[in-house]
């Protein structure tokens, strides 16, 4: 078996349980991606309503992985497909699509039922790879994509705790009017906001304005909710933000792409490129210089993708192959000014978190590096906020094949859910700041 048909069956075999139904989403619009069609639900009209967190259409969603229960509700919930208003990172609306989940479950903790708001893993960036796509094909595989619902699980084990779940699809992601601007930190944390405004406006949704609201993210989503902690207080103070899952934030790009170049989820450098170029035309001209026909190609294709066909079209690439120069990506941001502000912008850290945040990173993770994660959680405490930090501890799975990044959201989900449930039953949590020097 070859080295990138093994990393790809890893990310499958870790989401089997969750993943049953081999089909693409259902056609109902023009727009295509990779040979599928994009229900017309995800164009979004040609003006927006004004304000944030506005509820601009909703239809209902079959979720992939359903069953009848005994009292005539589905399991695990009944399902909402969401079309928002957002602010992007230049100040513009935006439309926003994602999913909300009315769950079967009773809540038993004290106060109204909660909400947690779901920042997806990285999914690709093709709307066909839209994590509300994936909740209702959990597994989508065709002749030129490959999309993988992975975070269904983590959904599903939130729903089972009685707390209502919105899922975000982020800025661009399922949307048909632009590209997705992958890690972009305002893009993100404003729609990881937004969708807990917007699930209270969804009809039959049983959380109020005053349901207490946690958010849960790992990787790409885990820089998502460090966003959304960060931006809260200025951005949406009228959302009770309660607590907050952080798992292996990208919180420093520079660094994190020097983990990824040339490991399996290589192509995740090229989503990153073609987003920020989408919002910050002096990149443009960066990479006009610098990136040659092979890299110009690479990023188009790039541009449509999904993780499974990006790992077998682009695993183990190494972006020296992609510039005029030879160097890699990487080199050139460090020596254009343009693109290094860019990439600063970006910067976790710079702000304390609303309410007590759980940050967790693998101490092997070679893909979004544990050193730089770990520095999210001391230049929070730093800044006087409340962090719990988690070190987890596995044997080094194997160099650049994702392992090593995957292993560690599933060891820790179970501990992570329980702790995000405790804060949103008001328990209180312990900082353990005091003890961070010591922790690796």
């Amino acid at each position: 078996m070859s080295r990138i048909s093994s990393v790809l069956t890893t990310v499958v075999a870790t989401t089997a349980c969750v993943c049953v139904s081999v089909q693409p989403a259902a056609a109902s619009g023009p727009v295509v991606s990779r040979g599928v069609t994009i229900p017309a639900f995800y164009t979004p009209p040609a003006e927006l309503p004004a304000g944030n967190g506005v509820l601009v259409r909703h239809e209902p969603l079959s979720l992939g992985l359903s069953l009848p229960g005994l009292d005539g509700r589905p399991l695990p919930g009944t399902a909402t497909r969401l079309m928002y208003t957002s602010t992007d990172s230049g100040g513009q609306p935006v439309a926003v699509t994602g999913a909300y989940i009315e769950p079967s479950a009773d809540w038993e903790g004290d106060g109204p039922r909660p909400l947690v708001v779901v920042g997806s893993g990285t999914m690709g960036q093709g709307d066909q790879c839209a994590p509300s796509l994936s909740l209702e094909h959990p597994l989508t595989v065709t002749p030129q994509t490959v999309s993988v619902g992975y975070e269904n699980l983590a959904v599903f084990r939130l729903l089972a705790t009685g707390a209502a779940v919105v899922v975000t699809d982020y800025v661009g992601l399922g949307a048909t009017d632009r590209l997705h601007t992958y890690v972009n930190r305002v893009d993100e944390g404003h729609a990881m906001l937004d969708a807990a405004r917007a699930a209270r406006s969804v009809p039959g949704a049983s959380v109020r304005a005053d349901s207490r609201v946690a958010m849960y993210g790992y990787s790409q989503g885990g820089g998502a909710t460090a966003s959304a902690a960060e931006l809260h207080r200025a951005y949406a103070p009228d959302v009770p933000l309660v607590g907050t899952y952080s798992g292996a934030p990208p919180a420093d790009l520079t660094e994190v792409m020097k983990g990824i170049d040339g490991s399996a989820l290589a192509a995740a450098l090229g989503w990153s490129i073609n987003g920020f170029a989408q919002t910050y035309p002096e990149l443009r001209e960066v990479l006009d210089a610098n990136i040659n026909a092979t890299g110009r190609a690479a990023l188009k294709d790039i541009a449509t993708t999904c993780i499974g066909d990006a790992i077998f079209g682009y695993g183990f690439t190494r972006s020296t192959k992609w510039t005029v120069s030879g160097e890699s990506i990487g080199a050139v941001i460090a020596r254009e000014p343009e693109a290094r502000a860019i990439l600063d912008k970006q910067r976790l850290g710079m702000t304390k978190p609303t309410g007590p945040v759980r940050l967790a990173t693998g101490v092997q993770d070679d893909i979004v590096p544990h050193e730089q994660a770990r520095q999210l959680a001391l230049d929070w405490c730093d800044r006087g906020g409340d962090v719990t930090y988690k070190a987890i501890r596995l044997p080094d799975l194997g160099d650049k094949l994702t392992t090593n990044h995957v292993a560690p959201l599933l060891v820790d989900q179970g501990e992570a859910v329980e702790w995000l449930t405790d804060r949103l039953a008001g328990e209180p949590t312990t900082s353990n700041c005091s003890s961070m020097p010591t922790q690796r």
